[in-house]
């Protein structure tokens, strides 16, 4: 029976990391000062009546903190690129000059600081409801398992152990979120 609790403490566990995954990856969304090829990440064009997302169809680089360049692999989608960056209104203007598209980004302000600190913190607060969701079906399962015959004794020590785990990761959003908000509110 034992093998059925450690099988629920590992997918909580994988269920908890793709969590964690997420939310890396939606901070990396959350713009923090410098340019970075990641600020485009949401941007789809129309590519010959498919929405293609921007790096599939131009190259896009950084040359330095305020500027992000994009070479389109088709000369004729220039300024497809450009309508699809205003379209995802991110808030840049970006510039043709007939062979690159460039991006100046400009610098946040105190207010615009604050803001992507608030929106950093309401994707914390989803991964921390990821989490206990997690926390819920494991627990879930583990009560099923101790209707169906397991020692009441193992659920309970499977039961501290799901909290646990919950508890560890998280402290990990606590730990991602203070890091994305030093980073946004650094100058």
């Amino acid at each position: 029976m034992t093998e059925e609790i450690d099988f629920i403490l590992e997918s909580t566990e994988e269920s908890m990391n793709g969590t964690i995954a997420h939310l890396e990856k939606e901070f990396l969304n959350i713009r923090a000062g410098k340019a970075s090829p990641a600020m485009l990440g949401g941007v789809f064009v129309d590519y010959y009546g498919a929405a293609t997302p921007l790096s599939q169809v131009s190259k896009i680089s950084v040359p330095d903190a305020r500027t992000i360049t994009l070479q389109p692999f088709e000369k004729n989608m220039l300024s497809a690129i450009e309508k699809a960056i205003l379209v995802a209104n991110i808030g840049f203007n970006p510039m043709n000059n007939g062979d690159v598209i460039i991006i100046s980004v400009p610098p946040l302000t105190e207010e615009r600081r604050r803001d992507l600190a608030k929106q950093a913190k309401s994707e914390a607060e989803d991964a921390k409801i990821g989490i206990r969701n997690s926390r819920k079906d494991a627990n879930t399962d583990i009560k099923k398992l101790e209707k169906e015959g397991t020692s009441e004794d193992i659920c309970k020590s499977a039961e501290e152990e799901v909290q646990n785990l919950t508890n560890t990761y998280i402290k990990k959003i606590d730990e991602l979120l203070a890091v994305k908000e030093a980073e946004i509110m650094k100058v």
